[in-house]
């Protein structure tokens, strides 16, 4: 899914500007990349985001969007619920993929504000309702006129990383590309 006429790519048009974005899985209620994901983000089987990280990363070196990607910057968790589950699951696919290709891993310019029940509990339409105040960010100087990729698990509305692209299109000269674990289908 490295077309850049992919259905991700598409789910941003008119939205938000994105460089890139593409998903490494396509995501099926009761399959085999739910029960992956699952198990990732609720029964603290971080070794499943390095293994599809690495496996992924292969893929987007070959990616030229991406060659001048400077920060890889994970989809926070509120400080609330990262206590509540003891860590954000898409820290090591994150790690794996900076790791990878080489690029700088930063968990701390993006920050989640708002404290709000999980998005895999909401209806289709209420995944739409996602702040603009949601994500804020914290950066410097040396952020201006960077690329950022930005890294969740799943692609469903695409609401949560347009609220996250939106905060990081605040940085002066700032570009953005999207990668995730998987993609719903619509």
């Amino acid at each position: 899914m490295l077309d850049i006429e992919n259905e991700g790519f598409k789910r941003f048009y008119g939205r938000i500007p994105v460089a890139h974005s593409s998903a490494m899985l396509y995501y099926h209620k009761k399959g085999i990349v739910q029960q992956l994901i699952h198990n990732l983000k609720y029964k603290n089987h971080q070794e499943i985001g390095t293994l599809l990280g690495n496996w992924y990363a292969e893929d987007l070196k070959a990616n030229l969007t991406l060659k001048d990607v400077d920060y890889i910057v994970p989809v926070p968790l509120h400080k609330k619920r990262l206590k509540e589950r003891g860590y954000n699951q898409v820290t090591t696919f994150s790690k794996a993929i900076s790791s990878g290709l080489g690029k700088k891993y930063d968990p701390f310019i993006l920050i989640r504000k708002e404290y709000a029940a999980t998005q895999s509990k909401k209806n289709l339409a209420n995944r739409n309702s996602v702040s603009e105040n949601t994500f804020g960010i914290q950066f410097s100087e040396i952020h201006h006129d960077k690329h950022f990729l930005l890294v969740d698990d799943v692609l469903t509305t695409g609401a949560t990383l347009e609220a996250c692209g939106k905060a990081l299109l605040q940085i002066p000269g700032s570009k953005i590309s999207i990668v995730t674990m998987a993609m719903s289908q619509s």
